[in-house]
């Protein structure tokens, strides 16, 4: 979907907004809801994957974060235009093309956060999961993975605002959601669709930043702790005792 400047000022007598051209297409402004909510969801949720891996090996094996660091952060360096002009020739004018891009941008908030967490899990933490006897699958599960998740999810909220705003820049290649209204808008010199997709992912990028601001205040430990309920359900009495059976072997054996 090509853009074209506009040569001619808008006509003085057209107002800036027209509800009545946003009533006759109530389908279209539903449409390109789903559309940008798909891209949106897909593109986090698939990058959240690669990143807990990518963050798991970095924690796990050290040397592979600074390149994986460079990665990341050379992928989100590339302008979005450019990318998808780099990926049309093999991906097509398709949804593979938009969402590929997509991913590739939450990798660099996503896997710094994943690796910001996991770094950040107690020693004591681990020693009482490995003094319960837990696997360091059942380790990674239940004790790493709980306590990183504010970090993590810090990280979601980044990654699905900036995403949020990047779907609409991938109208170029004709999957765009409220970036079509925007695209529409500049190739017909009409404001009304302009400024309704506009406003719209302005909405949907304030709406996922507060739905993900009550996520991380509700998902911190220290605050569930503080209403008396432990980050996941049967960890803290646990760990606890893990920690005086790991304090208690530390003690023998300096006996």
């Amino acid at each position: 979907m090509s853009i074209t400047m506009p040569t001619q000022q808008p006509d003085a007598g057209e107002p800036l907004f027209r509800w009545d051209w946003v009533g006759n297409h109530l389908d279209d402004v539903l449409r390109r809801t789903l559309e940008h909510l798909e891209l949106t969801v897909i593109a986090v949720s698939v990058g959240l994957v690669i990143s807990l891996a990518l963050g798991l090996l970095a924690v796990r094996y050290r040397w592979t974060a600074t390149p994986i660091g460079w990665v990341s952060g050379a992928l989100y360096a590339i302008p979005s235009l450019a990318f998808f002009g780099l990926l049309i020739p093999f991906t097509g004018f398709s949804i593979a093309t938009a969402e590929i891009a997509l991913i590739a941008y939450t990798l660099s908030t996503l896997v710094r956060n994943v690796i910001a967490g996991l770094d950040g899990v107690p020693p004591a933490a681990r020693a009482a999961a490995d003094a319960l006897g837990y696997t360091p699958t059942q380790r990674f599960l239940r004790v790493d993975l709980p306590l990183a998740v504010p970090t993590i999810v810090a990280g979601l909220r980044i990654a699905t605002v900036t995403t949020i705003g990047l779907v609409t820049v991938a109208s170029a290649v004709g999957f765009g959601g409220y970036g079509a209204f925007i695209t529409d808008g500049l190739n017909r010199d009409f404001p009304t669709p302009l400024v309704l997709g506009s406003v719209l992912s302005l909405m949907l990028a304030v709406a996922a930043d507060a739905m993900f601001s009550v996520l991380q205040r509700y998902l911190a430990p220290w605050n569930r702790v503080d209403r008396g309920r432990s980050a996941s359900p049967g960890l803290t009495g646990e760990l606890a005792d893990g920690a005086v059976a790991a304090n208690s072997g530390t003690d023998q054996s300096r006996a």
